[in-house]
């Protein structure tokens, strides 16, 4: 059975499925220098699938994630999540002429809830053993919902709603406060927000948070807030953040205090809710997934993880709508009762596609134990392309910028290069054998979905990747995940003494990441590529090269 899973909405794309085996998830905004969160249309199904060798007549089957309203760029599907009518996430809704390539094709689609939860459950540690699991999906127009998951028995139980924040919350509170107050407003008075500038913000509030201290008597306080003010639907978020700024400013917090104030404040509830469901039940696993975008942010991640409530919690690297078209096809896979784990890796997205260099760049052969050589003697940063593209919106290495982390000014640097704001942080990627030396707890996380804190005595070693609240959004690596990576950090840490890089994506601001050689090369920040074996430098014009 060949499934196509579709997301049509913005995060767009479309995964491939043999029976249980992924044979790749395709996001839009990774074809041809696509803008991030792209829709679906705007890339060419039929070519895309055939750069993977299929055409849309070797489909036995098409699913369409669900979506607000029923409706997904005009297309008829199932719900957001579910609904009176709607009840069970096990459930497809059948529709009938989704034109596609040029032919009108029946298609099924699950809500858009069920999408994130059997694409989490589907990947995870226990699918294979179908051990029971619970499942907290949390998206941006969605409240946070507890499932009970039993693949064995195929019953998905909702079992409670935590509280009344709808995923935006996040980026909705942060933009009250600091430098995502729109210039020249006084006194913020938000009602809506467009939500594709809700998806950019959320990563530049995380990392904003830092430079903040949490206040745990303010945390008091929003308890207080959320009583009196709470109501029932979507706007409750902005009550909520209007009266912590007029508290914030009867007080005079500084912003960067009471956002991480905030964040920790949520990552209390998520953790005291979850722990009054488990008091009333022992008979549930103690095994969490979490996934919707909320699932992005690492603070919230670790506090789950910290909490002693489970014995493992379970983050896909995609738990946005990156993951939405896997989960599609997952979500068929578990409903049709033909088993509930998929065969997947992370590195199962698009390829290299094949291109030339720009003018004016040099090149060489160039292994892997060069490279490492290159890197550690020039302290220069190199766009990193190699193999297929990681799932999910973090660079894992095959579409990343790596650079030595030893230099004070490398943060600045690659910010720079990148055009972000100074305050955001660079990531590390370091040898999982070596992390729990460096970083605290140092534990394996390949997907870059916990928080970490680098040892004293590593700070001044790798300052350029050490935030300013003393932590790192770390990635490990072993020669299973990514033989190539792994080889590099081995190679550049017999050679420097130190087992990790520098880490950020490869890509232009407010693009995907550089499917090819030719747009790396295009990229007026680049000066050095190593591609698949080769490593090529831009040739350096009279006037640059001080003549």
């Amino acid at each position: 059975m060949i499934r196509l899973g579709l997301k049509l909405t913005h995060d767009g794309g479309l995964a491939l499925l043999d029976g249980d085996t992924l044979l790749f998830s395709h996001e839009a905004e990774k074809s041809e220098n696509l803008a991030r969160h792209s829709s679906l249309s705007a890339i060419d199904l039929q070519r895309t699938l055939g750069h993977y060798g299929f055409a849309l007549s070797d489909v036995d089957r098409v699913i369409v994630d669900g979506w607000i309203g029923g409706r997904a760029e005009g297309v008829p599907v199932a719900p957001y999540h579910e609904t009176e009518d709607h009840r069970s996430p096990l459930r497809a809704l059948r529709f009938e002429g989704l034109e596609l390539g040029g032919q009108s094709v029946d298609y099924l689609s699950y809500t858009h809830a069920a999408g994130h939860l059997f694409g989490a459950y589907a990947t995870s540690p226990w699918a294979v053993s179908e051990a029971a699991a619970l499942i907290l999906v949390w998206d941006g127009a969605m409240f946070p919902r507890l499932y009970l998951f039993h693949p064995r028995r195929r019953s998905c139980a909702s079992l409670r709603q935590l509280f009344g924040f709808h995923g935006h919350v996040y980026p909705v509170f942060g933009s009250y406060f600091g430098p995502f107050v729109p210039e020249g407003v006084s006194t913020p008075r938000h009602t809506s927000l467009d939500t594709r500038a809700l998806l950019d913000l959320s990563g530049k509030v995380m990392a904003w948070v830092g430079l903040g201290t949490v206040d745990h008597e303010l945390m008091d306080v929003f308890d207080r807030i959320y009583k009196e003010n709470f109501r029932p639907g979507f706007e409750f978020v902005f009550d909520f953040a209007r009266a912590s700024w007029e508290c914030a400013r009867e007080l005079r917090l500084a912003d960067e205090d009471v956002v991480a104030s905030f964040q920790a404040w949520i990552g209390r509830r998520l953790v005291q809710t979850l722990e009054n469901v488990m008091e009333r039940d022992d008979t549930l696993p103690r095994r969490l997934c979490f996934v919707g975008g909320c699932a992005l942010n690492i603070g919230w991640n670790s506090q789950l993880r910290d909490s002693g409530l489970f014995d493992d919690v379970w983050v896909p690297p995609f738990p946005n709508d990156a993951g939405s078209a896997l989960g599609s096809g997952a979500a068929d896979l578990i409903c049709s009762g033909e088993g509930a784990a998929i065969d997947w890796d992370v590195y199962r997205g698009p390829g290299l596609v094949a291109s030339r260099a720009s003018t004016r760049w040099s090149s060489r052969e160039c292994d892997i134990s060069a490279l490492a050589a290159f890197i550690h003697e020039t302290n220069e940063p190199v766009v990193f392309l190699d193999g297929r593209a990681e799932l999910g919106p973090r660079a894992l290495g095959n579409r990343s910028i790596l650079c030595s982390a030893t230099g004070p000014e490398t943060k600045e640097l690659l910010n720079k290069m990148k055009s972000r704001e100074w305050y955001r942080p660079v990531a590390p990627i370091c040898l999982e054998s070596e992390a729990a030396r460096v970083f605290d707890p140092g534990s394996p996380d390949p997907y870059m979905l916990f928080t970490h804190r680098v040892r004293p005595e590593w700070r001044e070693l790798v300052p350029a990747i050490v935030h300013v609240d003393g932590s790192a959004r770390l990635q490990t690596i072993r020669s299973e995940q990514n033989l190539t990576v792994a080889e590099l950090l081995r190679a550049y840490q017999r050679v420097s003494g130190i087992p990790l890089l520098c880490n950020t994506s490869a890509n232009r601001k407010g693009s995907g990441f550089f499917p090819d050689l030719r747009s790396a090369t295009d990229w007026p920040q680049a000066r050095h590529v190593w591609c698949e074996g080769r490593l090529y430098s831009r040739v350096a014009l009279p006037a640059e090269a001080g003549v």
